[in-house]
């Protein structure tokens, strides 16, 4: 049996995980909806009865394995975890040689790819309620999620979210004739430079360009020097394009009118995190579904930039907080 055949079979392994459980891991490997690459994900299962389900969804140029500290906590609190790379990161992009583009199939392929791991999940662990938690690019991923297929979720969780992103209109129509120019494939460091580029401003003394995502230079340089992040590595015009129309589908109550009206949402964020415009941005998507009838609780961190879980000093509770969130809808 070839190794992509053991992948395909979501071949099921057990270890020993770093605190109290023996878990059950499968690794998956799937179609994506941009009909060109095999998405790789995982599965973890606590030795325990599980009382549910949460799929971890990751930001831009990042990955799933940097959400372990989270994932130990949701095994402990008894659920099972299931994530994936997204197409052009992570080992996704390592199996498919691809980094750094999305492919061709428009805003919506992470979405559906996220969509398709849950029917891998659900198909293996039927019946069991299923949230979501999302950061950063991944909370745009869940709230594009939430508006199509919110009925079949328990509860979601955004974390590191924004309304309106600074400049991604302006940037978006001059990508828009790059494209029509025929250099979607290509990829221009400037466009990401002045989507991005800003979002030091309240940083002081710049090293490394990421210092924007935690004050912390230990999980800075960790960010910057992962083999299996895409920090460094350039993206895709027509991505940079497919991500700005990403969030241009869960902007306003047009899209918050399209969330099941019962569903519950917990919005989370530093209220450092130029990503949410220092709270701002994060008030206004929690507006947007209040607006609309929706039940959302919205906790700022204060002091804290893009990352809370990922801050020594409050990282446990920022998870025992989404923990709590999940448990109160079972309760």
């Amino acid at each position: 049996m070839t190794a992509q055949k053991l992948l395909e079979n979501a071949m099921a392994v057990r270890l020993r995980y770093k605190r109290r459980y023996v878990i059950m891991l499968h690794e998956v490997s799937f179609a994506s909806f941009n009909g060109r690459d095999q998405v790789q994900g995982w599965i973890y299962v606590p030795a325990c009865k599980p009382k549910g389900i949460v799929q971890v969804i990751h930001g831009f140029g990042e990955h799933s394995r940097r959400y372990l500290h989270m994932i130990s906590a949701f095994l402990d609190a008894g659920y099972i975890v299931a994530a994936d790379d997204h197409v052009g990161h992570g080992k996704t992009a390592m199996v498919n040689d691809v980094w750094g583009d999305w492919g061709d199939k428009g805003p919506h392929t992470m979405m559906e790819d996220e969509h398709a791991l849950k029917a891998i999940v659900c198909e293996k662990y039927p019946d069991l309620p299923y949230f979501l938690f999302g950061h950063s690019m991944g909370s745009f991923i869940t709230r594009d999620f939430i508006a199509k297929y919110g009925d079949e979720l328990t509860g979601a969780t955004i974390c590191g979210t924004t309304g309106i992103f600074r400049g991604a209109k302006e940037v978006g129509e001059k990508l828009k004739e790059v494209l029509e120019d025929g250099h979607g494939e290509e990829s221009n460091p400037e466009f990401a430079g002045e989507l991005m580029g800003w979002m030091c401003e309240r940083c002081g003394e710049i090293s490394i360009g990421n210092e924007w995502i935690c004050a912390d230079p230990y999980v800075q340089r960790d960010h910057a020097e992962d083999p299996f992040d895409a920090f460094t590595r350039p993206t895709s015009n027509r991505s940079i394009y497919d991500f700005i129309q990403m969030m241009e589908q869960i902007e306003g109550t047009k899209w918050a009118e399209k969330v099941p009206i019962d569903l519950p949402i917990y919005n989370i964020a530093g209220d450092q995190d130029p990503v949410g415009e220092y709270g701002v941005g994060v008030y206004q998507v929690s507006n947007w579904l209040i607006q609309t009838g929706h039940t959302v609780t919205t906790k700022l961190y204060s002091g804290y930039r893009h990352e809370i879980h990922n801050y020594a000093e409050i990282k446990n509770e920022v998870e025992a907080g989404i923990i709590a969130f999940m448990d109160g809808i079972l309760s």
